[in-house]
């Protein structure tokens, strides 16, 4: 029986492109279908276009979760696309490191002021 060589890949990473691909793709969707909706509450509602009109739109609590969900899917999407920046042009493994920490921290900085703005907290 003659001996055969069998290559081997050994592939290294994270193996989530396909996971954070269709994650982009979903959030992008769900963050233009909101713009739509709110866009739709502006143009046919009556009355100028001022403080009050973006009040009422965002005053019912179910508009605020929605709101605050959009604005999760924002931050998870910016996070996914900002990581596959560092991670790709960023070849210093420390560099990289304290920008993924700097990323994370102001994103996480931006959902606590979405939630203040949008609870009056």
């Amino acid at each position: 029986m003659p001996n055969c060589l069998v290559l081997t890949n050994t592939y290294v990473g994270a193996h989530y492109g396909l996971r954070d691909w269709l994650a982009q793709r979903i959030t992008a969707g769900l963050m233009a279908l909101f713009t739509l909706v709110v866009l739709l509450q502006v143009i046919f509602s009556k009355g100028d276009i001022g403080y009050d009109k973006w009040a009422g739109i965002f005053s019912p609590q179910w508009m605020k979760a929605l709101t605050f969900a959009i604005i999760f899917s924002l931050i998870y999407h910016v996070w996914v696309g900002m990581r596959d920046i560092w991670m790709d042009y960023i070849k210093p493994v420390s560099v990289r490191l304290v920008l993924q920490i700097f990323t994370m921290v102001w994103l996480v900085a931006c959902a606590g002021w979405a939630i203040q703005v949008l609870w009056r907290l």
